[in-house]
This record gives structure tokens, C-alpha cells and sequence, in this order.
């Protein structure tokens, strides 16, 4: 098995990918799939960003716009509004935390690091603003790559791979080294499960997780609470943790180095059993 990468150099400070990390999920808008991660008050935020550190997250992933199947995109400077404050806010009160910003936009990106932001979460890897390669190149901060299919808008409606596995292979390699040639060094990759993909698409791709540690990069897995589960479970998104928590286990044996969650401590916990399990 290959290593990958171990360290993410975030806006100076070093995050140890030795052990799998965990990214606090942290909505500020009003129509996220799950209700649990949705906070508007600046109060509210601070309470749940706490009892995430708390729990064990390393870092906070904060998202000023809903990328959920059927979302509306809303402009850059409407989701620099959002975001703004709340980054203010939680790096004063906990500077210790690495802020991940979940932003399509290379406006937002710049807003973000200006402010204390330490990586780069991309759904849409570029393509829905040339500009945020550039200025992810420019700022120096970790980048978290994704694949989706199509945009939120319509990704869900007919997702079609001839191989799903090796397409979203495909995709990474040219855009790793669309990033590389640009002077990027610290790139995340995430296959984007739920995002232009369809039930058996999802599956497929986290059986084969593994495949993607070829390109010596680390692999997010963003599974918690997502369609995969509850709609094969047929219960709904705030039913779904034991079902994230098994899917968890999968993708921490198919080499994933972070876990992008709502819910911390079930996720710290599933990591010290497969620790357990690897030193055995």
C-alpha cells in the first residue's frame, strides 16, 4: 500500500495526517440537508464549533452556500457576507483550530485566507470559477479537490460512468496536475460520494477507495448522513448515524486520512477502533 502525504502545511501551521483526522461540518445557511448542521446565529456557531473541538475535531469546515442536490448557487459576494463574520468570530475564540472554507469561488477563497482560513474546500474543483486555481496557488493553502458530475443543481438527475472508478481516477490525475503545474503542493482529494453519482456509483466508488492513494495524495471521505445511507436504510438524513458510522469504518480501511462529519465524537470514536484494529 502506498503512503500518502503526511502533513498539510495550513497557512503555517502543520496538520499531522499521520492519523485520520476530522472536519467539524459547520453550515451557515438555511437549506442544508440536514438540519443538524444548519446555524445562522454567531452564538450558536461558537456553541457547536466548541463541543466539536472538544470532541476531537482538528478542523472546522465552515460553508456559506448548500451544494445538496437541487441547491441554488448564490453569488460570491453574497457568500463572502455569510462567511465573514463567522470566520472573525471563531478564530478569535479558538485559535487554535485549523478553518477549512467550503467555497466554489476564488473571491470567497481570498475573503477566507485574508481571515484566517487555513484550507480550501472545492466542490467544484475550478470549474465554476476560473479563478480559484490561480488564487489557491497564490494564497499557498492546502486544496481540497472533489469530483462531482454536473452542478448541484441538476447532478442528481441522471449520473452516467461508463466506470465510475476509473473516470473520477481520470479526473483527479489531470487535475492534480493541472494544480501541480500551477505550484499547488498540498492537495486533498474527495470522490465526492453523493455529488452526480447514484446509489450504486457511491458504493463502487467507496469498495475501491483505495485505488486513489496511487496519486500519493490524501483522501477525504465525505459520507456522514448523505443520501447513500438513509435512502438505501429508507429513513431519513437525521436517522442516518449508525450508518455513517459503519461506512466510516469502511473508508478508514480503504486508506482514508479525513472524515468530513456532522457529528464528531462517533467519528473519533471509529477511528480509535480501527487504530486499535491496524496496531493489532
Amino acid at each position: 500500500m502506498l503512503n500518502p502525504q503526511s502533513t498539510l502545511n495550513c497557512a503555517g501551521r502543520l496538520l499531522d495526517l499521520s492519523r485520520p483526522v476530522i472536519m467539524g461540518i459547520i453550515n451557515v445557511t438555511e437549506d442544508s440537508f440536514y438540519a443538524g448542521s444548519r446555524f445562522t446565529a454567531l452564538d450558536a456557531i461558537v456553541q457547536q464549533a466548541e463541543k466539536m473541538l472538544h470532541e476531537g475535531a482538528q478542523i472546522l469546515d465552515i460553508g456559506g452556500m448548500s451544494s445538496r442536490p437541487g441547491a441554488t448557487i448564490i453569488s460570491a459576494e453574497e457568500e463572502a457576507q455569510r462567511i465573514a463574520p463567522v470566520i472573525e468570530t471563531l478564530v478569535k475564540r479558538f485559535p487554535e483550530a485549523i478553518l477549512s472554507l467550503d467555497t466554489i469561488y476564488g473571491h470567497s477563497a481570498r475573503v477566507g485566507a485574508e481571515l484566517g482560513v487555513g484550507i480550501i474546500n472545492d466542490i467544484s474543483a475550478g470549474r465554476l470559477d476560473a479563478s480559484m486555481y490561480p488564487t489557491v496557488a497564490e494564497l499557498g493553502l492546502p486544496y481540497i479537490l472533489m469530483h462531482m458530475q454536473g452542478q448541484p443543481g441538476n447532478m442528481q438527475k441522471n449520473p452516467n460512468y461508463d466506470d465510475v472508478v476509473t473516470e473520477v481516477l481520470d479526473f483527479f490525475i489531470a487535475e492534480v496536475g493541472k494544480l501541480r503545474a500551477l505550484g499547488v503542493k498540498d492537495i486533498v482529494l474527495d470522490p465526492g460520494f453523493g455529488f452526480g453519482k447514484t446509489l450504486s456509483h457511491n458504493y463502487t466508488l467507496l469498495k475501491y477507495l483505495q485505488v486513489f492513494q496511487i496519486l500519493d495524495t490524501p483522501i477525504l471521505a465525505g459520507l456522514s448522513r448523505k443520501s447513500m445511507i438513509y435512502r438505501l436504510l429508507e429513513i431519513e438524513p437525521e436517522a442516518a448515524l449508525n450508518g455513517t458510522t459503519a461506512l466510516h469504518m469502511v473508508a478508514l480501511q480503504k486508506g482514508a486520512k479525513m472524515l468530513r462529519v456532522h457529528d464528531v465524537k462517533p467519528a473519533a470514536e471509529v477511528i480509535r477502533l480501527w487504530e486499535m484494529l491496524e496496531n493489532e
